[in-house]
């Protein structure tokens, strides 16, 4: 394959940014608060933008330039930062539809906490709320929001899909099975409307999300749960109806909340907008040679730490989607756990002395079963050499609890969604969609089972007899790492946690399926005590590489891998040829459960490339 090149698309690059990157001359630039601060002793306020997504893993540059999605721990880490600097006199988190899910929303809650806790207060202020966003702002000191804001502090809502209509009108029939009465991830393709046994799930899954997102406004606004429960029943608000409910402390502009500011802490205050960050390039384009030096020194990686030589925490990340194989190939990250690379990082954490405990930090919903033994087979490995502690964070279900059973400590929060101990499998059967076309096949097979994942038929009674001992060997073998992993500390006999029962955080902590509530800081602190270590630095395994690196890993790549342009909507993303099969009959439907029917369609490919997978029920959609 001729090599892509790499120079000129750099130069594109130029071109297509310089008017951006010129439109703030140098003299009307921010001054650092912290040089203002050295200059004449003023008092400094962190300020901290949420306006983009808060993602698991972290990235040296997801893109060299403007707003940069930011990593949970990164943000912790800001925010920790804050707690203990005795310069700063508080911090002001600005809200624009912050975008995380219920268990970054209690790690962050504890972060926050840790700053109210050095006597620093914490001040948000927000033009709406929806009421996740509520939930972790409740833990600050004061909320205030714009005049005419709304507040939708008006409860908990998920959704399940069920696509069998969607399905019936373009030709297609599921034909699936499952080993446990609760595994009801194949009900969004064969039914209308849950199961009694999904019902039931559903229903005590909301019940605890619920009852831990009620406390933690409490706790938060220093009321009573029933009271919380009372402002929940009366929302949604406006400003002043919050106001006046005491669900914030004030109304007020942008410029009101500057001048309260200022009071408090001196009309002199500086604020520092970017607190903690990392520094990113300042380019002077009056100078030609300006992105030539910025791109060097991205190349030569000279915003890259040198290597420590201190002992390390590594953390390993499982993402997304348990997909087999490598997710290598996209510049702008892989949307799914991808086994190889899982495995590559965490045998080099097995080998690398330096390392002397591992997290395995989980936000999946499962997937490949192969790709989950695979993952759990090398944190075996780890296991054996050193401490290996797991973190869950907003899901952990299904291949995402498989993968975890290989660490002696497993940490949760509270609404994390975990467990679903079970397996689906199944396909499409296709052969109506094709007629409605007039496409015919012929097939010619040799062999028994030769046809059984063909989509031109249901299965026969043998097929399906054979499919079922397939899945119930999977499904033993899953329990099988369970009850190994866990041995005494399970409440109940397996068969009564498993069957593809979800439950949240609190819930698998109360049954034995975890061992303590706690953030990925907790993790890490008790991987570090396991370890006897108290001094170390903390590192991603594999090091995140920046957008230039990716660049040129991907112009290097061969001609498998030269599909970089779909980028995430690959294997966990975009639902292929389906999806658009299906779009006439979402069109006008509103773009979050477009979403949602996407997601669905997605595990459809999964199954298509496995047969049987170990995935999650359902699609959850916040209202």
């Amino acid at each position: 394959m001729r090599p892509r090149p790499l120079l000129l698309v750099l130069l594109t690059l130029c071109a297509a940014l310089a008017p951006t990157l010129n439109a703030a001359p140098a003299s009307t630039r921010p001054t650092s608060a912290k040089a203002d601060a050295k200059a004449g002793a003023r008092p400094v306020v962190a300020i901290f933008e949420l306006d983009t997504p808060i993602m698991e893993q972290s990235s040296a540059d997801a893109f060299p330039f403007g707003p940069q999605p930011v990593s949970l721990r990164e943000l912790v880490r800001r925010l920790n930062h804050a707690a203990d600097d005795e310069k700063l006199k508080a911090v002001v988190l600005l809200a624009d539809r912050v975008r995380a899910g219920p268990g970054q929303v209690e790690e962050l809650r504890q972060a926050i906490a840790r700053v109210r806790a050095k006597d620093k207060e914490v001040f948000v202020h927000s033009d709406s709320m929806q009421f996740g966003e509520y939930v972790l702002f409740s833990g600050a000191s004061r909320i205030s929001v714009v005049p005419g804001a709304d507040l939708w502090v008006n409860g908990v809502r998920v959704e399940g899909v069920f696509l069998r209509g969607l399905l019936d009108k373009i030709g297609v029939k599921g034909d699936f099975e499952h080993v446990g009465a609760w595994k009801s991830a194949s009900e969004m393709f064969t039914r209308d409307a849950p199961s009694p046994e999904a019902d039931a799930m559903m229903n005590w899954l909301v019940d605890s999300l619920y009852g831990s997102m009620v406390d933690l406004i409490a706790q938060g606004r220093k009321v009573s749960p029933d009271q919380v429960r009372q402002w929940i029943d009366q929302g949604p608000f406006n400003a002043e109806q919050a106001r006046s409910a005491g669900v914030i402390d004030a109304v007020e502009h942008r410029q009101d909340f500057d001048a309260m500011l200022k009071q408090k802490f001196g009309q002199n205050l500086a604020y520092d907008r970017r607190y903690g960050a990392p520094r990113q390039p300042q380019l002077d384009f009056n100078n030609p040679f300006a992105m030539f030096q910025i791109f060097g020194e991205i190349l030569g990686g000279g915003q890259r730490k040198q290597p420590s030589t201190r002992p390390t925490i590594g953390i390993v990340h499982v993402d997304g989607p348990i997909m087999p194989g490598s997710g290598k190939g996209s510049i702008f990250g892989s949307a799914a756990a991808n086994s190889t690379e899982i495995r590559n990082a965490l045998d080099d954490a097995a080998r690398d002395n330096q390392v002397k405990a591992v997290v395995l930090r989980v936000d999946s919903p499962g997937g490949s079963a192969v790709a989950s033994e695979i993952i759990l087979d090398a944190t075996k490995r780890v296991r054996a050499k050193k401490p290996l502690v797991v973190s869950m964070g907003n899901v952990a279900g299904s291949g995402g609890y498989y993968v975890a059973c290989g660490a002696e400590t497993i940490f949760a929060d509270r609404m994390t969604l975990t467990a679903s101990i079970g397996v689906v499998g199944g396909k499409l059967v296709t052969t109506e969609m094709w007629n409605k076309v007039g496409v015919t096949f012929k097939p010619y097979s040799r062999g028994a089972n030769a046809g059984i994942l063909a989509s031109d038929h249901a299965f026969t009674d043998p097929e399906r007899q054979h499919m079922r001992q397939w899945m119930e060997s999977i499904y033993d073998t899953f329990k099988g790492h369970v009850t190994e992993a866990r041995k005494d500390k399970l409440k109940k006999p397996i068969d009564e946690l498993a069957q593809g029962r979800v439950f949240t955080g609190q819930q698998a902590l109360e049954l034995g399926l975890v061992d303590k509530i706690g953030t990925l800081d907790d993790a890490i602190r008790f991987a570090a005590e396991r370890a006897g270590v108290s001094d170390y630095d903390v590192r991603t395994v594999p090091q995140p590489k920046n957008f230039i690196e990716k660049l040129m890993e991907e112009g290097a790549g061969s001609e498998r891998d030269s599909k970089w342009v779909a980028g995430a909507a690959g294997a966990a993303g975009a639902a292929g040829p389906l999806f658009s099969m299906a779009l006439p009959y979402l069109k006008g439907l509103d773009p979050v459960r477009v979403d949602a029917v996407r997601s669905a369609l997605s595990r459809l490919e999964l199954l298509g490339q496995e047969g049987v997978i170990v995935t999650m029920p359902g699609v959850f959609l916040p209202d």
